[in-house]
């Protein structure tokens, strides 16, 4: 029906009736192209073109949108991805940060202990060179010591050598004798 409204729409509308004489006649050439014209529409009509090029373009149309449902399916998987992602930087950031705090605790810790042991290290230290004075000091109160029995058994001696006579010499080594022959037995 619309196809009816169309041709006469077309034909109203032809210069064809501008024209002066018969337009009914088969010299009229505008006449022949109107008939050949309806002929051909009508062949087209027969031969269920109209609805073959509604098919393809329902089929055309019915490929579009399922290559947009395609699409669309696709754009939520990726939008679905990028949140994921999003989601991993974001947790490995929180990962990274917590490892660098972790870092920089454990190395104020372990500065904090180098610290403790540096001053341990120094108090050993120190304390083996007072040791060392104090026992170079006992060895040279030592020395000191020895060195003035020494010579005041030499002192003794000479004093003792002047003023004892041979008698009192053989007593003396006697009793000697006698106190290492009792305190050996």
């Amino acid at each position: 029906m619309r196809m009816i409204a169309t041709l006469i729409a077309l034909t109203a509308a032809s210069p064809a009736l501008a024209a002066s004489g018969s337009f009914f006649s088969l010299s009229n050439t505008n006449f022949v192209v109107t008939i050949s014209f309806l002929i051909f529409v009508g062949f087209l009509i027969y031969m269920k073109v109209p609805g073959k090029i509604g098919e393809l373009l329902d089929k055309r149309a019915a490929g579009i949108k399922s290559e947009l449902d395609e699409a669309r399916a696709l754009r939520e998987e990726a939008q679905a991805l990028l949140a994921s992602f999003e989601r991993q930087q974001k947790d490995v950031q929180e990962q990274a940060n917590r490892i660098v705090s972790q870092a920089k605790s454990e190395a104020t810790s372990a500065s904090e202990q180098a610290r403790e042991d540096l001053q341990k290290s120094i108090a050993r230290r120190l304390q083996a060179a007072e040791d060392r004075i104090a026992s170079a000091e006992a060895d040279a109160v030592r020395e000191v010591r020895d060195r003035a029995i020494a010579i005041a058994i030499a002192a003794a001696r000479d004093v003792i050598a002047k003023q004892m006579s041979a008698t009192d010499a053989n007593k003396l080594i006697d009793d000697g004798i006698a106190t290492v022959g009792a305190k050996l037995h």
